[in-house]
């Protein structure tokens, strides 16, 4: 059996505390939650200003250069070993490249409420990947959160779908959107690996981070041209969101919390963004909530509570 990262919590033999009790666990999970969950209406606002790739080009360059800031106030230098680039190129085409062109052009299609509650499925793949790669034991108690969970994602999809006429190929964007997932299942199982442990999480994401861009350029150039630059404040200033917030903020709470909890539980971070997204539009764009929407919120949420519950971190590894 293969030993995982010490345990969070401590604790008296025999007690089991819930990872959301643990500041290091919940902070984390709220911070990354919330601002996530404002991500999705940045993204649509700015698909009719420039090529989706570029969109994406631009927001990974200004992400990649907060994150090697980020690295270089570790003290650690920028250099890495073979195998570490290599590493850092398969997290940065997974996520920073196939992941968000996937994401941005699937909001072209559908809404981006759906997008969001679809991305809550990302918690099946991860287990599943997490069993099969890194030998992370499914509990009982997972299976069941899971299952509670997908029943409240599926009423949030019905909700969003009944609300929001499509813009586009539905049947396209929802390819984009279950492609997208699979790609960031992939990098959020590799950054759980043994070799990404050993690396410094800032300096491996700023690596991930830059071959991602650089791809996502050579994509934007060759399927939209010479870059676009619009000329609205709003655009720029969701682009500096976006990447600041959006990625240098968030990615290394989340990716932390992978490593702590596993790839299947953090995912868990997921099935509570819609929620957050739904609120957050509850606030300052005067959203309703529907018996369906409420539903189905309630019933993400007490599947994340069951979920999530005992272990601090991480969860069983198989023999």
């Amino acid at each position: 059996m293969r030993s995982g990262p010490p345990r969070l919590g401590p604790g008296r033999l025999g007690q089991r505390r819930h990872a959301l009790l643990d500041p290091r666990i919940a902070v984390p999970f709220l911070v990354v939650a919330v601002i996530w969950g404002s991500t999705w209406f940045v993204i649509k606002d700015q698909l009719s200003a420039a090529p989706p790739s570029w969109s994406v080009t631009y927001r990974f360059a200004v992400a990649t250069i907060g994150m090697f800031v980020l690295a270089a106030s570790a003290g650690r230098g920028f250099t890495m070993t073979f195998s570490g680039h290599i590493l850092a190129i398969l997290i940065g085409l997974f996520q920073f490249f196939l992941n968000f062109n996937l994401v941005y052009r699937a909001e072209i299609h559908l809404t981006s409420g759906i997008v969001a509650v679809l991305y809550g499925l990302l918690m099946v793949p991860n287990a599943l990947f997490g069993l099969l790669f890194l030998g992370e034991a499914i509990t009982r108690r997972f299976m069941l959160g899971t299952a509670i969970g997908i029943l409240g994602i599926g009423l949030l999809l019905v909700h969003e779908s009944n609300e929001a006429l499509p813009t586009g190929h539905v049947g396209l964007g929802v390819l984009f959107t279950l492609v997208g997932i699979l790609s960031a299942s992939a990098a959020n199982v590799l950054q759980a690996t043994d070799v990404a442990r050993r690396r410094p999480l800032h300096l491996l994401l700023a690596w991930a981070m830059l071959w991602g861009t650089l791809a996502d350029a050579a994509l934007a150039w060759s399927l939209a041209g010479p870059p676009v630059f619009p000329a609205s404040w709003r655009y720029w200033g969701g682009v500096g969101y976006l990447a600041l917030f959006g990625s240098v903020v968030t990615f290394p709470l989340y990716f932390r919390l992978i490593r702590d909890l596993g790839p299947g539980r953090a995912a868990y971070n997921g099935a509570v963004v819609p929620v957050v997204a739904m609120a957050l539009s509850t606030l300052f764009e005067g959203y309703r909530w529907s018996a369906l929407a409420a539903a189905g919120g309630v019933l993400a949420l007490i599947g994340m509570v069951i979920a999530l519950r005992g272990r601090d971190a991480p969860m069983q590894r198989s023999s």
